[in-house]
């Protein structure tokens, strides 16, 4: 068996690592096949072999491979080629090649070939984020939110990695962010021993507090807030804000949230942020990916 590189890798009985477990991607086959195909088992082609191959219209960054490659293999395919996770490529590049019966291969084709596109679009459109603020400022990070659509978080969370970005926060169990949600509950009054309290009840967290304005921003900051959170500020109002903060001596970090993406990006670098944390890439169009099929044995 031919080894792996950083152009691609030959697989047999072995296959490259799937972020999903075989009952997560099982229940992903089970979804668009729950009984049979009609239409291959009508035709009487199910036994007939056959290869496909995934190759990329437009440029891209490569996600959601891995996990088609075992997409297929769980269906009793072997994989040829599959290309690695976060590779970035040109239209017409090869990214997958299987084969395996007509019915096989149908079982996986849709749902393999969507993933790819799907994860592949917000890893895309992470690496645009990233490279717009390479350089600029003080290169903040680029987290992406839990705004994911429900149900999809390992993969959105893959394809995020995939993009070269990280994450903001997983999920509620992870981190310490007060929104102006939670402190709609809580006595203005007594609001920084509340804070202080939630740092004692855990001490190896930041904390994060989300504000809607420079003046929030000063208080939070004097309550002992680790990073700030501006919520939709312009790039001229979170600069002002980081120059207060400055002025004032408040160390903070600040993070960019609400709105940016690839094209308003360097701004909100330009402006002193230390965090870029966006949704963005969660919408992004999907790449596109063409599948060609061929009937007959491979040679």
């Amino acid at each position: 068996m031919a080894p792996a590189s950083s152009a691609g890798r030959i697989v047999g009985d072995d296959f490259p690592a799937s972020a999903l477990s075989d009952l997560q991607l099982d229940q992903l086959l089970r979804e668009d096949l729950p009984y049979n195909d009609l239409t291959t088992d009508g035709l009487g082609i199910a036994h007939a072999p056959g290869m496909l191959e995934f190759t990329a219209r437009s440029a891209m960054r490569c996600c959601g491979l891995e996990e088609a490659a075992r997409l297929f293999q769980m269906r009793r395919c072997r994989c040829g080629f599959v290309l690695p996770r976060g590779s970035d490529v040109q239209a017409g590049r090869l990214l997958l090649r299987i084969q395996g019966t007509a019915a096989s291969l149908h079982a996986a084709w849709k749902t393999a070939q969507t993933l790819v596109e799907a994860t592949s679009g917000i890893a895309t459109a992470t690496a645009a984020i990233v490279r717009a603020v390479d350089g600029v400022g003080k290169q903040p990070a680029v987290v992406a939110t839990r705004k994911n659509f429900p149900g999809t978080r390992v993969l959105s969370a893959l394809a995020v990695r995939a993009g070269g970005g990280g994450a903001h926060r997983l999920g509620l169990s992870e981190t310490l962010l007060v929104f102006p949600e939670h402190r709609v509950f809580l006595d203005p009054t007594q609001l920084a021993a509340e804070l202080q309290s939630l740092r004692r009840r855990h001490p190896e967290k930041k904390l994060v507090i989300e504000v809607l304005d420079g003046d929030e921003a000063v208080a939070m900051a004097r309550m002992g807030a680790d990073v700030l959170q501006l919520e939709k500020f312009t790039p001229e109002a979170l600069g002002a804000t980081v120059q207060r903060l400055a002025q004032l001596q408040l160390p903070s970090l600040v993070a960019a949230a609400g709105g940016v993406n690839a094209a308003n990006a360097a701004d909100y670098a330009r402006a002193g942020a230390d965090i870029i944390v966006t949704s963005a890439p969660y919408w992004a169009p999907p790449s596109d990916v063409q599948v060609r099929f061929q009937a007959g044995a491979a040679a």
